[in-house]
């Protein structure tokens, strides 16, 4: 029985690093055709319409959650060291560097990630890339170039929506307990954040946005065995990227910070 588990915990690392090694070599061909024209602004403007204003509704309430519990969770601790007015910069820069880039990611990855994954699999197993290579036309260019760069460029904007939900979310939570002036606490945010804070964090939200697309079009152009590939490509997308995000994201931190000690 024991071997039997170690057998099969060997085969979930082998083909865990057989992924990884297929997507970045999928990913890699990415930066090779991504220079290359024609250049498809039109599908990239698209993807980025549909991929990032149809998440703002859940990363709309997602971001204002974050700053409103997070200050009402905190404020009890603060005020029993007397450091409640700590409490603005707490939050802004536990949203900014971290928490903001993270969970936006990862709801984005739910979201996006997937619904990459399930329509270029259907378009793969309904064999209409093969059809789109028979007819002259670059399928990887046009599929895959252009939702990894919506992605690469929509996540960081959505990000700064978050963060700035967050901020505010974190003053009603302080209102709803005591009277604070709006100007004080949007004083206190921008003193607290500096440029070590906001640039490397929006930064890695373009790593984040690339991971998302780039998970998403690999485990999608690759599937197979008709309709079950394609849910496979859908769910195993979301938790490949989220993943992914998690461990890219705490090597950025360590780097972040040997390169900009606080």
């Amino acid at each position: 029985m024991a071997d039997d588990t170690e057998l099969k915990g060997k085969g979930l690392l082998k083909r865990f690093f057989e992924t990884i090694s297929n997507l970045s070599l999928f990913s890699i061909r990415f930066f090779k055709e991504v220079l290359l024209p024609p250049y498809e602004f039109a599908e990239i403007k698209k993807h980025m319409y549909e991929l990032g204003v149809k998440t703002l509704p859940i990363v709309s309430v997602t971001g204002f959650i974050i700053g409103l519990v997070l200050a009402m969770q905190s404020q009890p601790v603060l005020k029993r060291f007397g450091a409640e007015s700590f409490l603005p910069a707490m939050v802004s820069l536990s949203v900014v560097r971290e928490l903001g880039p993270v969970l936006t990611a990862l709801i984005f990855a739910g979201r996006v990630s997937s619904g990459i994954g399930a329509e270029l699999g259907s378009m793969r197993v309904t064999e209409q890339i093969d059809a789109m290579e028979v007819s002259a036309i670059h399928p990887y260019r046009f599929l895959v170039v252009t939702r990894i760069l919506a992605c690469t460029l929509i996540l960081p904007i959505l990000t700064l929506y978050v963060n700035f939900l967050a901020v505010i979310g974190g003053f009603i939570a302080m209102t709803l307990t005591e009277s604070i002036n709006l100007q004080f606490y949007l004083n206190s945010v921008a003193d607290s954040l500096k440029f070590v804070d906001i640039l490397p964090a929006l930064g890695k939200t373009f790593i984040f946005g690339f991971i998302v697309g780039s998970v998403g079009a690999y485990k999608g152009y690759n599937a197979e065995n008709g309709t079950v590939g394609v849910g496979q490509a859908s769910t195993s997308s979301v938790v490949l990227a989220s993943l992914l995000i998690l461990l890219v994201d705490m090597v950025l931190v360590k780097v972040t910070v040997l390169l900009w000690p606080t």
